[in-house]
This record gives structure tokens, sequence and C-alpha cells, in this order.
């Protein structure tokens, strides 16, 4: 079947969300308790070892073959715009996004500040921190930036909802 990196993330969630759920069942009915005279069969849970198991490892072995799958197309496919790959693109963004945070921060300090925490009140010593860079320059460095992240996530998100892989479950 043809499927896209998103829907495939999807199938995933739901593969993980029907394992999780089956071995919550299994831990639920595995064992159960009975009091001294009560009739055991009466309060027995329905539960199936070998089907439980089957089940279980029938899910593991779709979850595999969709990761792998999806691993495959992240490594091959290369997002034109940025010569990459998806699984480079996925490395990436996060630096992006950090080169971001730190220059955000940057962009707003004052070229002059006084210090709070470096003087007492019983000295006439003022401290002051200077910004050691172009503010200015760190502004448009940040704006480049930002608008590479937002184009990297925007050519990401076209070929995670475009673009199909083979899957065979």
């Amino acid at each position: 079947m043809k499927i896209t990196s998103a829907q495939a993330a999807k199938l995933l969630r739901q593969f993980n969300d029907e394992l999780r759920n089956l071995e919550i069942r299994e831990r639920n009915s595995k064992s159960f308790l009975a009091s001294l005279g009560e009739d055991p069969d009466s309060v027995r849970p329905d539960y199936d070892y070998k089907e439980m198991q089957n089940l279980q490892i029938e899910l593991e072995m779709k979850i595999r073959k969709l990761k792998h799958a999806l691993n495959v197309f992240n490594a091959t496919t290369v997002i034109p715009e940025f010569d990459m790959t998806i699984d480079e693109m996925l490395i990436y963004l996060p630096q992006l996004t950090n080169r971001c945070n730190k220059l955000s921060e940057m962009q707003n300090v004052l070229p002059k500040a006084r210090e709070e925490g470096g003087y007492s009140r019983n000295s006439n010593i003022i401290d002051y921190r200077y910004a050691n860079y172009d503010i200015e320059q760190v502004s448009k460095d940040y704006s480049e930036i930002f608008d590479k992240l937002s184009k990297a996530q925007t050519a990401l998100d076209l070929i995670n909802n475009t673009v199909e892989f083979e899957l065979e479950i």
C-alpha cells in the first residue's frame, strides 16, 4: 500500500495504542482472585494465552515493518530546497530552533545594563554589563535564521504530507 510519512506516523500511533491496550487487557486477565469456597470458574476472566501472544507478536511485527519503512524513506528522500534527506532535516530543525532561541535572547539585551547582583548597598561601586557584539547584526541574523527555520518546517511538512512510499505489512 502507498502511504505518506504523516499517514505512517498516525498508523504507528494507532499500532502502539493497540499494543498497549492488549498488554493492559492481558495484565488484567492473565490472573485472577477467587475467595476460598468460591467457584473460580464463575469469576474467571476470558483469557487465551496463545491468542494473546499471537496478537501481540503480530502488532510488534507491524510496528517494526512500519518503522523500518519510515526510516528508509527518511534516509533516502531528499528535500530539494535544502539538498538534504529527511533524517538530516530532522537533525537540522532542532539545531535551527536552538540557534533561533539563542539569537532571540541576544537581540533583546541592552547594550549597557546595570548588573543587579554584583554590588552591595555598602559599596559605591556599580557594575555594568556590556553587550560584546553588534545587537543589530544579531537581529538581522535572527530574522534570517527564523525565516530559514520556517521554510525548512514547511518543506518538511510538504514532503511528509504529499510524497508516498510503499508499505508492506
